[in-house]
């Protein structure tokens, strides 16, 4: 009789100090269904943990789209699952939601993560394709027109938390800010064919920056000296435009500045909105008579940009009603999730 083998017993990650500091050192955070008690704390703290995204606006989106049994819904912007896990659950029986991502890296995690939470294969579509690209996905795969479609434009917290990608302005790594690293090129390699006059425009126009010339004056400084290649090197080059008499709030008000400084390289990296304009020119077609769309937005030009396809579209009467007013998250949402703070939720009916 063969004797079944002792599974080998693994150390979990030990790091010095009271706290882990190092991304690949949070294993509790890694790990939320086996640290669920460690994961909460985090939560109530107001904070997200490391690995992890809180959806945002969920009892709203999910009153606004309606789902209902057997409807086809399409999650352009899968990210972690978090919306997408409510509104297949809402279509079963017999729905299915099409989940769409250009991260090759947490896509797959995000579809093990939902089939792990019950979702049965038939239900659940997992494609990498970018949302720009909807009307030739629905094509392919033979659907005619989708009852409900999100698309949910914010940063993922996975990404931002990952020092490797390049999104935070608060970790040391590559300055790179690309949603699928396997294509384009980082922001790094766009930065350093800008000149100041063009700096200052994509600070304008994809961050509204009000400092967006001294901030370009003083990374064209930087990267004539040495080429910025990393995260802390861009956000000392953006620091280094404003002098040490700024003002009381001198700090919060200079990391607002590096913020919309990253935001404005990777919106221009990822040719965000190329892709929303190619989206909402798009969208009327992708979805049924009577379809639902909503779409969260973190940024005003994201927001003008969709306040103005729904407001042509219903005087053209392609859709049959649209949102009157934003829609922010509630006091509650914002002071558990603070990530959440600049969220805006817009929403149509086809008509």
């Amino acid at each position: 009789m063969t004797a079944t083998p002792t599974p080998e017993h693994k150390r979990r990650v030990r790091y010095r100090g009271t706290h882990p500091r190092r991304f690949a050192e949070k294993y509790k955070e890694h790990n939320p269904a086996q640290y669920a008690v460690d994961v909460q704390k985090v939560i109530e703290s107001g904070k997200t943990p490391a690995g992890m995204h809180r959806p945002i606006c969920v009892k709203e989106i999910l009153e606004i789209l309606a789902p209902q049994p057997g409807e086809t819904a399409v999650d352009v912007t899968l990210g972690y699952g978090g919306h997408a896990l409510e509104i297949v659950r809402a279509v079963l029986p017999g729905g299915r939601l099409y989940g769409l991502d250009v991260d090759p890296i947490e896509l797959p995690k995000t579809e093990a993560r939902l089939h792990a939470a019950g979702i049965p294969p038939e239900a659940l579509m997992v494609r990498r394709t970018n949302f720009a690209g909807l009307p030739q996905l629905l094509a392919s795969e033979g659907v005619a027109g989708a009852d409900i479609i999100l698309a949910d434009l914010g940063l993922s917290s996975m990404q931002i938390d990952n020092p490797e990608r390049g999104f935070s302005f608060k970790i040391a790594g590559p300055l790179d800010l690309r949603m699928n690293p396997q294509r384009g090129r980082s922001a790094a390699a766009l930065l350093a064919t800008l000149d100041e006059a063009k700096l200052i425009q994509l600070l304008e126009e994809n961050a509204d920056e009000p400092h967006a010339r001294n901030i370009a004056k003083a990374i064209s400084h930087a990267q004539s000296h040495k080429p910025i290649t990393t995260t802390t090197a861009l956000a000392g080059a953006v620091r280094s435009a404003f002098s040490s008499s700024y003002g009381p709030r001198a700090k919060e008000a200079i990391d607002t500045s590096v913020r919309r400084t990253f935001q404005a390289l990777r919106m221009a990296v990822n040719d965000e909105m190329g892709a929303l304009d190619a989206f909402l020119r798009n969208l009327p077609a992708c979805l049924k008579p009577g379809g639902r769309v909503a779409i969260l937005t973190f940024h005003s030009g994201e927001d003008r940009r969709v306040k103005k396809a729904f407001q042509t579209g219903e005087q053209a009467g392609v859709y049959a009603r649209i949102a009157r007013e934003v829609i922010r998250p509630g006091p509650e949402e914002t002071r558990s999730n603070p990530r959440s703070a600049a969220a805006k939720l817009r929403w149509a009916i086809r008509a």
